[in-house]
This record gives C-alpha cells, structure tokens and sequence, in this order.
C-alpha cells in the first residue's frame, strides 16, 4: 500500500517527530508508516486523512498488481 504521508508532513512543515505527537504515536511509527513498512490500524488512518483534511482514500492507495 502507498501512501502520501511524507508529502503532506513536509508540506505542513513537520517534522516526523511533531507529526507523532499530534498522533499520539512515535517517530519511528511515521517513519515506518511513510516508508510503506507498516499499515496503520484503520483509527490511526482516519486519524491521519482527518489532521491532514483529506479522505482516508485521498491519503492511502492500494496497489494494483
């Protein structure tokens, strides 16, 4: 699954850091989240299309093999 998480942080101008605090989740939780090595829970997810004023499917894609 990909995702435009990097993109909208930076464009927010956060770092992974305060994106984590907002969330209530570490920096190595976006990390990992940004880099694809973990989806997050489908709460984590609204959570995240909400800060960033976005539908859940505006931020996370499925890829079609």
């Amino acid at each position: 699954m990909r995702n435009d998480v990097r993109g909208l942080r930076l464009a927010k101008g956060l770092s992974q850091a305060e994106l984590g605090k907002v969330l209530g989740v570490s920096r190595q939780t976006v990390n990992a989240i940004e880099t694809g090595r973990y989806s997050p829970s489908l709460p984590l997810a609204i959570t995240l299309a909400r800060f960033f004023g976005r539908a859940v499917e505006e931020v996370f894609h499925v890829d079609d093999e």
